[in-house]
């Protein structure tokens, strides 16, 4: 595999957090004796310096097809990254505590390509069965994953419960007449809201208030409306005189005194 040096030495050094760093103690390959090395690992690639300011890095170890163990060593809290193959090489490495060593080996053991693609398999696996549990769970344990439907609404399941009302409805004076739909012979609702009876029978929404009378001639006007109240055109000729009437003495306050 090829690498080249000016993109690694810049990769190495650059602002890119790095999943991990800190000083180890690196075994030479021909001599045993062990260097004080700063290392900074960085995805799949270990990359170690002389020293921690130093620009470029001695060199540069790729953690793929590795396994990441404990080794006995004379030097304490060590362990080793081997490579598969008789000629390949195995890198042994000694940390300064027993947390560091614990902290390098599980970062050094997740920084390969396969250990990644193992996570995202078992997170995809994790989203389907979840994807399923709910298509169940809203669906039916007896239908299919694929076959959930939405359940009806408070409205829709209301509208299935109303009883089948008369095509046309009676009518009086040009106005619907709620006792003569379905339901009229029971007694009144004097709760004050409407809704449904016990048997579920819809109740006719509940009367407007009266308005309050404030002279005479309106108290008048409502004994004589109270005699015949089915009589629309009467209501209709009194209000609008009491309108007309309201409103000529809005326009004369407005207007003021009259010299």
């Amino acid at each position: 595999m090829k690498l080249n040096e000016r993109s690694l030495a810049f990769y190495a050094t650059c602002d890119s957090p790095a999943d991990n760093s800190g000083f180890l103690y690196k075994r030479g390959e021909r001599h045993t004796a062990y260097h004080r090395r700063w290392f900074v690992l960085k995805g799949n690639m270990l990359f170690y310096f002389e020293e921690r300011d130093s620009r470029e890095p001695v060199g540069v170890i790729v953690l793929e097809g590795c396994n990441v163990e404990l080794c006995d060593s004379a030097e304490n809290f060590a362990f080793a990254i081997r490579f598969g193959g008789t000629k390949s090489r195995t890198y042994v490495l000694a940390a300064e505590s027993q947390a560091a060593m614990e902290s390098w080996v599980k970062s050094l053991s997740r920084a390969s390509f396969d250990y990644m693609r193992l996570v995202v398999r078992e997170l995809e696996k994790q989203l389907q069965e979840m994807s399923r549990g709910l298509a169940g769970g809203c669906g039916g344990s007896q239908d299919a994953p694929g076959s959930w439907k939405p359940k009806p609404s408070g409205l829709e399941q209301s509208r299935e419960r109303l009883p089948a009302l008369p095509a046309v409805v009676p009518k009086e004076n040009g106005c619907a007449v709620w006792n003569n739909v379905l339901g009229a012979d029971r007694p009144p609702d004097t709760s004050g809201c409407g809704g449904h009876d016990e048997e579920g029978t819809p109740r006719p929404p509940p009367l407007p208030p009266r308005r309050r009378v404030w002279n005479g001639e309106a108290a008048s006007a409502g004994a004589a409306v109270a005699e015949s109240p089915s009589t629309f055109c009467r209501l209709h000729e009194h209000y609008s005189r009491e309108v007309a009437r309201l409103r000529q003495d809005w326009q004369q306050k407005r207007r003021g005194p009259q010299p």
